[in-house]
């Protein structure tokens, strides 16, 4: 009796790559009869074995080397087809990825581009600033040696405190500062009960500073 491959593995319950394997090391019977396989299955009561002929021997070798070849076949054109899917999917796969991390790259660069033309901003606020609180500073500085030029050699702190431009509570915060480092600083003079300041031999931009 014979069977193709797909009443065999129903009958006996085995997966077609099974049979395919078996039908490879040669353990079961099998016949091509033009493009399919059928496999000899032995009749349940037993009979009596003819006689092998040496030229169906031969024959049988024969037929049974040309289907592997053609079993061979089939096998490499569908492992063929299934690597060309395979690099196909791993091609789109690599453009996919290929065309997000251009695309980040975009991303970041115009990111970066905005923030560098921000920081260009803040820099140039920043040196402005900068330049001008310089110059109010130099200003003030050049005031204040205006101011000291002409004082007398010595002169009263209170007097001194008038004549700058400044708030009651800060003229009271340098000269408690006067008082406080009196005794303890040379450069602060006092004479019947009043300090004196004297520009020509010191310099007292520390005391008053605010």
């Amino acid at each position: 009796m014979k069977m193709t491959i797909e009443q065999y593995a129903q009958k006996y319950k085995m997966s077609k790559e099974m049979i395919h394997s078996k039908l490879r090391s040669n353990k079961l019977n099998y016949i091509v009869d033009g493009k399919t396989t059928y496999i000899i299955v032995p009749d349940s009561q037993p009979k009596q074995q003819p006689k092998i002929q040496p030229k169906q021997t031969t024959q049988k070798a024969k037929i049974t080397v040309g289907t592997l070849i053609e079993l061979y076949k089939k096998e490499n054109l569908s492992l063929k087809e299934k690597i060309k899917e395979l690099e196909a999917k791993i091609d789109k796969l690599i453009n996919d990825k290929e065309q997000m991390l251009r695309e980040e790259r975009e991303r970041i660069e115009k990111v970066y581009a905005a923030k560098d033309e921000q920081l260009k901003t803040v820099l140039e606020l920043i040196s402005t600033k900068l330049e001008l609180q310089k110059q109010e500073q130099s200003q003030l500085l050049e005031q204040e040696k205006q101011n000291i030029q002409y004082l007398p050699q010595r002169i009263e702190l209170k007097e001194y405190l008038k004549s700058l431009d400044l708030e009651p509570h800060q003229r009271k915060t340098i000269k408690k500062r006067f008082l406080e480092a009196k005794g303890a600083d040379i450069r602060i003079q006092e004479q019947n009960g009043k300090v004196y300041l004297d520009f020509n031999k010191y310099d007292y931009s520390d005391l008053l500073s605010l």
